[in-house]
């Protein structure tokens, strides 16, 4: 048997004691993916062979927590794709104030940049005051980043040109404040956010939202493990509630295609129609 054939079957295993041990599931991760965070993080590591990292996963809590992160995708910008926070700034938008209150779930919303940016979205749309956002992730790290809102200083530059790209109608620098080389958000922005731990391979639904948000993560799922969130998705929305994926991903050949409308083609936004 080839190395790599071996090497399948170990991580086979490793994902399995994962979910027996500590209930991540990662077994429905596009495995191409995995497989090279799992190699990465073997050679940070200095491990040899995944058999030996299974066992510094299972028995070393704090190791596995370190593991866990390495597998968890983090890498975000805020407005990320201006021209969809344009879309939803101008269309999405003004169907959701048709609602006395609207709730919104940001699923894998990693270290909080996107989630901040729809705040921004809400506020100068006059909106934010009736909206709570439940901004959600599985890795507890990229969690406590996002709630804090903090962000390198580096990065604001290209983060106001998004902005400004996305249709926003004030200063961007009003928003945040300058300290010790970062940048630190008003924390007005995250009044009504409401972040949680949710795991998208595991856990339930959130009942009555009006617009659920996961862009750019079920790239890294496989077809069945894409199919179990569409469906949680769907039954998360109200009826008439709006779903917006990343560009690259599409309900087209889905088990949930009926049960949606397409709003906008290229950038993946679709709106439940079924009861």
């Amino acid at each position: 048997m080839r190395k790599e054939e071996i090497e399948d079957i170990e991580i086979n295993l490793l994902l399995q004691g994962i979910y027996s041990r500590y209930g991540h599931d990662f077994r429905n991760y596009a495995r191409g993916s995995v497989k090279r965070r799992i190699l990465n993080f073997m050679a940070k590591v200095d491990q040899k062979t995944v058999s030996g990292l299974i066992s510094l996963v299972l028995h070393d809590e704090a190791f596995f927590e370190k593991f866990v992160r390495e597998l968890s995708i983090t890498v975000s910008e805020m407005f990320r794709d201006p021209e969809f926070f344009k879309l939803l700034r101008n269309q999405v938008i003004p169907y959701l104030k048709t609602h006395p209150f609207i709730k919104i779930w940001h699923a894998g919303c990693a270290t909080g940049e996107e989630v901040h940016s729809l705040a921004i979205v809400l506020k100068e749309e006059g909106f934010y005051e009736r909206s709570t956002i439940f901004a959600t992730d599985f890795n507890d790290s990229a969690l406590m980043n996002a709630r804090e809102g903090i962000y390198p200083m580096e990065r604001m530059q290209e983060f106001t040109a998004n902005y400004q790209r996305s249709g926003g109608t004030g200063p961007f620098a009003g928003y945040y404040r300058a300290a010790y080389g970062a940048a630190i958000f008003d924390p007005s922005l995250r009044k009504n956010i409401v972040f949680a731990n949710h795991n998208l391979a595991t856990d339930g639904v959130f009942s009555e939202m009006h617009l659920v948000v996961c862009r750019n993560v079920l790239i890294y799922f496989d077809r069945n493990l894409q199919n179990r969130t569409l469906k949680l998705f769907r039954d998360s929305l109200a009826h008439g509630g709006v779903l917006a994926l990343g560009s690259k991903e599409d309900l087209q050949f889905s088990e949930v295609a009926g049960d949606f409308k397409i709003l906008d083609a290229k950038w993946k936004i679709y709106q439940k129609t079924s009861i």
